[in-house]
């Protein structure tokens, strides 16, 4: 009896160490593995963080929140290299810096949601973020008669309200799985190696317009797809609207 009880109580241990590895365990694309394991039960709701896709094709984006030095010439790059990109925007940076949300509308890059002020939507109501999202659609609107239908959520944060009203706004929700990591201050090359390296058919490439070594980094990548024949495109073109399923990777698939 007492090796059964042993017995039990190192299996019970194995089992519960083993929930907390899953807890802690964080996969490519940044999301918790147990979380998407314990929340396919609970129903939870994932935004889009790639497309499934056979074509070599990947999409890169912007997050514009602080600063606006760099947006020109990351514009000019990317018509140099015959792409463009999706710029999320948040409203208060639009009230900011108004000619150059018109700049990027008129040069034909695409213009998604960042919220108005940046907070974390998922402590938000359902009304504070109907509230976020309209003025952010509303101040946008103003400068460029372009309703953004991207939404790219503060931190990446999100949850099954934001979601839906997200869906009811006719508004689809996007992450990334590929993360420069541009912010963090890393060097030119090292942003290009880890975009270059994680990179796959239907990527979602997140940098920052203000980042440090955003000019020299965006060059090699776009270099490095120029060469393997990736084509580049903004966020709108690479996902789909109708008859599609996302998987618990964030993986959005396209059904027959």
């Amino acid at each position: 009896m007492k090796v059964l009880i042993i017995k039990r109580t190192t299996l019970a241990l194995i089992v519960g160490l083993l929930i907390i590895i899953s807890a802690v365990t964080i996969n490519a694309n940044g999301l918790n593995l147990g979380a998407v394991y314990f929340n396919q039960k609970q129903n939870r709701k994932l935004p889009i963080y790639s497309v499934q896709t056979e074509e070599k094709k990947v999409a890169i984006s912007f997050d514009a929140a602080w600063g606006a030095d760099k947006t020109r010439e990351i514009m000019a790059i990317c018509d140099s290299y015959g792409v463009k990109a999706t710029f999320f925007l948040v409203g208060f940076w639009v009230e900011e810096y108004p000619e150059m949300v018109k700049e990027i509308y008129n040069n034909g890059f695409e213009i998604g949601l960042h919220s108005n002020t940046h907070p974390d939507m998922t402590k938000l109501s359902k009304n504070e973020i109907m509230l976020e999202l309209n003025t952010n659609i509303s101040l946008i609107q103003q400068l460029t008669n372009f309703t953004p239908k991207l939404f790219r959520p503060p931190y990446g944060y999100y949850n099954n309200t934001l979601i839906n009203t997200c869906e009811e706004l006719g508004i689809s929700c996007i992450e990334w799985d590929v993360d420069s990591l541009d912010w963090k201050g890393l060097s030119a090359s090292a942003i290009a190696g880890r975009v270059t390296s994680k990179a796959k058919n239907g990527s979602i490439v997140l940098f920052h317009n203000n980042s440090d070594n955003i000019i020299d980094g965006l060059k090699m990548v776009l270099e490095y797809f120029k060469i393997n024949s990736v084509q580049v495109v903004p966020i709108g073109e690479l996902i789909y609207y109708d008859n599609f399923i996302i998987n618990t990777q964030g993986t959005q698939i396209k059904e027959n």
